[in-house]
């Protein structure tokens, strides 16, 4: 019986390739092979896999090298990589994991180890999914992992914290179903920035509702929140019926029987340009996110809400409103 599960084995040893695949069949999962990196990287961009099995030592492109693609790949960051290898030092070990495995088996494998080793990671895995099913995207959980890790590296980073204005009113006008749409759009519309900015270590989370984080790289930060204003505002108009879109709001009665205009749907994106010091203390990070999140809040449309510190420690707020007006 299928699983429905798609494993990607790759591996540059025939028999082992074989071998694998008799075994993740036997066991319901959906196998798919790969004899190099290149060709593993091929077979990803055709279909993402829910666990990858990595041989560290292959010909063309190593594991270690298809492990950082991997997880440079918005699609492929989350996906849980098994590296398998003859060597057993630990210093291959560590390599691996600091370029963000998962696990680690040395060859030749036991069997029942392996499988229970994969139903683990692909349980975790899928209670990480889990947390934002309508998104795909990782949830709390993950996002707090990945702020640690980025805080026990150093390497300067941006954070984003970004959060659709006016959607409970939308949501309630239209009903939840037109509230998903209007979520999983901002979600796509992340996911394509990052792509389209080529920043290949960003982190995309979904915290809950119409709240989402974006870890980015300082250099690629600011082109990749312009890109996404740009283009919520070009489509989300696409969510409104064609009369409210026309008139550019919502007309609403209260339970006086008085009407209400609500404005369109936007959205705020708070923007602390180096967060590796904040990160150290990750409730002080969202603190900041918060504050200049009510900021923006305060604007009329879609905004980047910036915040970089001066040496007296007062915040130098920079707001990008509606197409890339600058004020401050």
């Amino acid at each position: 019986m299928s699983t429905g599960r798609k494993i990607l084995v790759v591996d540059d040893e025939p028999h082992i390739r074989k071998i694998l695949q008799f075994l993740l069949t036997q066991e319901g999962f959906d196998v798919v092979l790969a004899e190099n990196g290149v060709v593993a990287l091929e077979k990803v961009a055709e279909s993402t896999p829910d666990l990858v099995l990595l041989d560290v030592m292959m010909p063309k492109m190593d594991g270690f090298t298809v492990l950082q693609h991997l997880r440079e790949n918005v699609r492929t960051s989350w996906v849980p990589i098994i590296m398998l290898t003859a060597k057993g030092e630990s210093a291959e070990k560590v390599r691996g994991l600091r370029g963000g495995a998962n696990d680690y088996l040395t060859k030749p494998f036991n069997h029942d180890e392996l499988m229970l080793r994969m139903r683990n990671m692909l349980d975790w895995s899928q209670a990480q999914r889990d947390a934002n099913p309508l998104t795909g995207l990782p949830g709390n959980r993950a996002i707090e992992q990945e702020m640690q890790r980025r805080t026990q590296v150093g390497r300067p980073f941006s954070f984003l914290y970004l959060d659709i204005d006016n959607f409970k009113s939308f949501n309630d006008y239209y009903g939840y179903s037109r509230g998903d749409q209007a979520i999983t759009f901002l979600a796509r519309v992340l996911v394509e920035s990052v792509a389209a900015v080529q920043d290949g270590g960003a982190f995309i989370g979904h915290v809950g509702g119409d709240d989402f984080i974006l870890i980015s790289s300082p250099a690629c930060s600011d082109e990749v929140a312009q890109r996404i204003i740009e283009s919520f505002d070009a489509g989300v108009v696409e969510l409104y019926d064609p009369a409210d879109r026309e008139r550019g709001y919502i007309q609403v009665r209260n339970r006086a029987g008085l009407e209400r205009t609500l404005p369109l749907i936007t959205l705020t994106i708070a923007l602390v340009s180096d967060a590796t010091c904040q990160a150290q203390h990750i409730a002080r990070l969202s603190d900041i996110a918060a504050e200049l999140k009510a900021y923006g809040k305060t604007i009329t449309g879609s905004c980047v809400v910036h915040e970089r510190r001066l040496p007296s420690e007062t915040p130098a707020v920079t707001t990008v409103t509606n197409g890339g007006k600058d004020t401050r």
